[in-house]
């Protein structure tokens, strides 16, 4: 396996960074971006219709679905640069681009390609998503979810709650798992897949507030919703095998997007590390600091290693498993050894 960037990959770096340097404020990073929730939607929709425009929004979609038809390597590096640079309106809510396109393409029916894929694909606020996974009893156990969709007729009316709702406050549509057979040997049988307009009466969203008094999480509450039978995606009662197809596509992202914003941040901490003087001499140059950049330089060559590995793995016909999980905890690590060696550079002011 060899990671080294080709010519292609090496422009598109470039292009990107221009492409930031045009249009974003000088301030963007500081003043407008709070726990991933850009204030300024109408901002964020502008900046998606420009990706679009220049053929990035879906750029490894194949070109019948409005997409650029790039490989998942050049794909893999637009994640990491367009993340470095915090460009937002880069996924059309938070899974339009990641998962739902990619999904509908593979098992969704003609109408639903038709009807869902254009819009993502142009920058539409009609082509931007949530996702309705996550209940209050239902997590890491999401199998044990409650919210129903009963059948009658040629229409699902829906009841139960989600939580931890990212963007369903801008969302259109809901990816929306729910139970459609009640009485199953095994509670990860009977589940689907339903699109639901957020529009649809009976849905409302209550944002759940951070400590800034915004808000990037809401609860969703359905309360005898009425979605038309042909909104299913894929087969009734199988939405759990659907669900980890659409997670093969999430966790490939995963790693990229992390490296790319990680990166930026770690070398802001060595600039203030050779900015900052502590009992005269900068902090650069004590050892104690200087180990904790360089593990920190280590992790991010790793995880970055790893994200062109499930690049690969999936560019060979391979489902990533245990590697998505390793990703996740090689994030995490590296997310906590920023922070605490952030807090010990910039003291007070961290």
């Amino acid at each position: 396996m060899d990671f080294a960037l080709d010519a292609a990959c090496e422009k598109l770096r470039h292009e990107i960074a221009e492409f930031a340097r045009k249009e974003l404020p000088a301030d963007f990073v500081a003043s407008t971006s709070i726990e991933q929730e850009f204030r300024d939607f109408e901002f964020e929709m502008a900046m998606s219709r420009k990706l679009a425009q220049r053929g990035w929004l879906t750029m490894s979609w194949p070109r019948e679905y409005g997409g650029g038809g790039a490989g998942l390597f050049e794909q893999t590096v637009y994640e990491m640069e367009m993340n470095y640079h915090y460009i937002p309106g880069i996924w059309m809510g938070v899974s339009g681009i990641q998962w739902v396109g990619p999904v509908l393409m593979s098992i969704g029916t003609e109408e639903q390609k038709k009807k869902y894929i254009p819009m993502i694909a142009a920058g539409e606020k009609d082509g931007v998503w949530c996702t309705g996974y996550s209940e209050p009893n239902a997590g890491s156990d999401l199998a044990n979810l409650q919210t129903k969709a009963v059948r009658t007729g040629d229409k699902y009316v829906i009841n139960g709650q989600k939580v931890w709702t990212s963007q369903a406050h801008h969302a259109r549509w809901c990816w929306l798992l729910a139970r459609t057979a009640p009485m199953t040997e095994k509670k990860h049988h009977g589940l689907s897949l339903i699109i639901v307009d957020m529009k649809s009466p009976g849905i409302t969203v209550r944002p759940i507030l951070n400590f800034y008094g915004k808000h990037h999480f809401n609860e969703v509450f359905f309360d005898n919703v009425e979605v038309p039978a042909a909104n299913l995606v894929g087969t009734e009662n199988k939405g759990w095998y659907h669900l980890m197809q659409a997670l093969v596509y999430e966790r490939r992202s995963f790693a990229p997007c992390i490296y790319g914003s990680s990166k930026r941040v770690a070398e802001y901490l060595v600039e203030c590390a050779r900015s900052t003087r502590r009992d005269g001499k900068p902090l650069a140059e004590d050892p104690g600091i200087r180990s904790q950049l360089a593990e920190i330089a280590i992790d991010l060559e790793a995880l970055r290693l790893c994200a062109f590995q499930i690049t690969w793995l999936i560019g060979q016909g391979g489902m990533p498993v245990y590697e998505a999980s390793r990703n996740k905890l090689l994030a995490d690590h590296l997310g906590q050894r920023i922070a605490i060696t952030g807090a010990e550079i910039l003291g007070a002011y961290s």
